[in-house]
């Protein structure tokens, strides 16, 4: 789990990634998932280097389906990036730190 992030889900999803303003990063992840775990240092490197610049978030695939069928996240972890509520990039898979701050820097 991601410590400097908030943890959304179906319920919340809209109101804190879709009707929010900035830039979000959403982290898509699974507690089984070996990868996930292994993104989760530098996805908390960049939520803490980056308070109040961007706002990064967590929903776990397995409970949330609806919203992980909705934006067609098929594999984990993929992070995808809302700027003012609208979904505007997406990442899938670990990838260094580099490629998430270029994707961020791109639509900051």
């Amino acid at each position: 789990m991601l410590a400097n992030a908030i943890t959304v889900t179906d319920s919340t999803f809209e109101t804190e990634i879709e009707q929010s303003t900035g830039l979000m990063l959403v982290d898509f992840s699974a507690a089984w998932c070996g990868p996930c775990r292994r993104i989760e240092p530098i996805l908390n490197d960049i939520a803490l280097a980056r308070q109040g610049e961007l706002k990064v978030a967590t929903i776990d695939t397995d409970e949330n389906v609806p919203t992980t069928v909705r934006y067609q996240v098929r594999t984990v972890p993929t992070i995808l990036f809302f700027k003012n509520g609208q979904l505007v990039d997406r990442i899938v898979g670990v990838v260094p730190k580099a490629r998430i701050e270029a994707t961020i820097l791109k639509h900051a």
